[in-house]
C-alpha cells in the first residue's frame, strides 16, 4: 500500500524528555521522501547499490570523522530506506575539558544533510528534499 498522508497518522516514537545525547545504542530508520526509491534496487535477494546508495553508504561510514564520540554498528541501506545503529560513547572529561558532545539529532541531521547534498549534487538537483 502507498503511503499516503491522509490515512497514515504518523506519530513520533522519541521518548518525551529523553536526553538523546546520552551514551547507549540507538537504532535508527531514516524514509526518502514519499517512499521513492532512490538508492538502489534488490536483485535477488541483494541489495544492489546505485549511486545514490554508494553515496548514502560512504557518508554513514565517514561520521565518526566527524563525531568521534560516536561508534558505528550495522546498517543496511535498501531502495526507499535506512536502517542503522548508532553507538553513542560515554565521554568523560578527566583532568582535560570534556569535548563537545553532539546528539543523536545532530548526527542525524548530518547524515541527510551531507548525504542530501551530494546526491542532488549528482542528480543535478540542488535543494531537491530526498
Amino acid at each position: 500500500m502507498k503511503y499516503d498522508p491522509n490515512v497514515h497518522h504518523r506519530r513520533s516514537i522519541r521518548l518525551r524528555g529523553y536526553d538523546y545525547s546520552q551514551a547507549g545504542a540507538y537504532f535508527v530508520t531514516i524514509c526518502t521522501q514519499n517512499r521513492k526509491c532512490l538508492f538502489g534496487e534488490i536483485v535477488g535477494v541483494e541489495m544492489q547499490l546505485n549511486d545514490a546508495g554508494k553515496i548514502l553508504q560512504m557518508t554513514w561510514d565517514a561520521l565518526p570523522n566527524h563525531y568521534p564520540h560516536i561508534e558505528l554498528d550495522e546498517c543496511v541501506v535498501m531502495p526507499n530506506h535506512f536502517h542503522s545503529i548508532i553507538i553513542l560513547a560515554n565521554v568523560g572529561a578527566g583532568l582535560k575539558p570534556a569535548p563537545t558532545r553532539h546528539g543523536l539529532p545532530e548526527i542525524v541531521r548530518a547524515l541527510k544533510t551531507f548525504s542530501s547534498r551530494r546526491i542532488n549534487e549528482l542528480r543535478q538537483t540542488a535543494g531537491t528534499k530526498l
